[in-house]
């Protein structure tokens, strides 16, 4: 079962900080407050704005997706933050101030139960809504792609998610013992900085997909087409960055051929293939905001 090792997240919480250390912003007493949580929340800020514009060319109400999408992020840290919590209950139970350092792991499977958790989230509103699956689907596309781009850049300056050793110019080093306890960043050694990959990917991706939304493509105009470009786009980087990752924890299959994000990135790019080529006409076309 896998096992964080809050101990030395709570004993490193303590340590005086060099503002060199890129996965912490700044500190003040014991408060940490670490880079990645600081620029993912200004990613959910500028998805936020987005989606306002996304959901009238999309034709219901801005507020709906200003709800889905609160909903989503604290859907994903509640879900992944209590698996964390059940999974060292033990020793949590023992040192209860180790709560404190729950917020600062990062872990391929937290990432993962809260992705289904935000998911499962958006499903329920968008039922309880009564809104269409296309047009919630298209106004999420390019928020969801921003919002991507920044969690990538969190995570460049945090190490999570980090890269393979390498030996190309462009490689990062880390030395910060905080992304080695939260992360699990190997220190001292040159990496492929694929989280900024990942992120340059997101940002164009991000552009494709508003693109569609706003019908600048104009051979792409049905309800759904945008959600279908962004499947394709988002298991593609999905696939293509993991080439470059570290896969300790990502689940290796296939004696190594492949880890488990992979197959997902193919599964994604396959389900985008079939919106795409499904020509039956489809609810939820772009128009103006209706108070649906």
């Amino acid at each position: 079962m896998l096992h964080f090792n809050l101990r030395h997240v709570r004993k490193q919480v303590l340590l005086p900080i060099s503002p060199r250390m890129h996965p912490v912003l700044f500190q003040i007493g014991s408060l940490v407050v670490p880079s990645y949580g600081a620029v993912a929340a200004l990613g959910v800020l500028v998805a936020l704005a987005l989606a306002q514009r996304t959901a009238v060319q999309c034709g219901f109400n801005p507020r709906h997706a200003w709800n889905m999408l609160v909903l989503a992020v604290f859907s994903a840290l509640a879900v992944s933050r209590l698996v964390l919590i059940a999974m060292n209950l033990s020793d949590l139970q023992r040192h209860p101030r180790w709560l404190l350092a729950v917020a600062m792991v990062h872990h391929p499977l937290l990432s993962a139960v809260g992705i289904a958790g935000a998911v499962l989230a958006v499903l329920a509103y968008v039922r309880w809504a009564r809104l269409p699956m296309a047009a919630v689907a298209d106004c999420l596309a390019a928020p969801v792609s921003l919002g991507m781009a920044f969690e990538q850049l969190g995570a460049l300056l945090a190490g999570s998610d980090y890269g393979l050793e390498s030996t190309v110019a462009w490689t990062v080093t880390y030395t910060s013992y905080f992304a080695a306890r939260w992360s699990g960043t190997p220190l001292g050694i040159p990496l492929h900085p694929v989280q900024a990959y990942a992120a340059i990917g997101a940002l164009a991706l991000t552009a494709i997909t508003a693109a569609v939304t706003f019908g600048w493509l104009r051979w792409l105009r049905r309800g759904g087409d945008a959600a279908g470009v962004w499947l394709i786009g988002a298991g593609a980087l999905l696939f293509v960055t993991e080439l470059f990752r570290d896969w300790e924890g990502r689940g290796v299959l296939f004696s190594g051929a492949v880890d488990i994000p992979q197959l997902v990135g193919l599964g994604l790019v396959l389900c985008g293939g079939a919106v795409l080529v499904d020509w039956r006409p489809r609810t939820g076309t772009a128009g103006k905001a209706s108070d649906v």
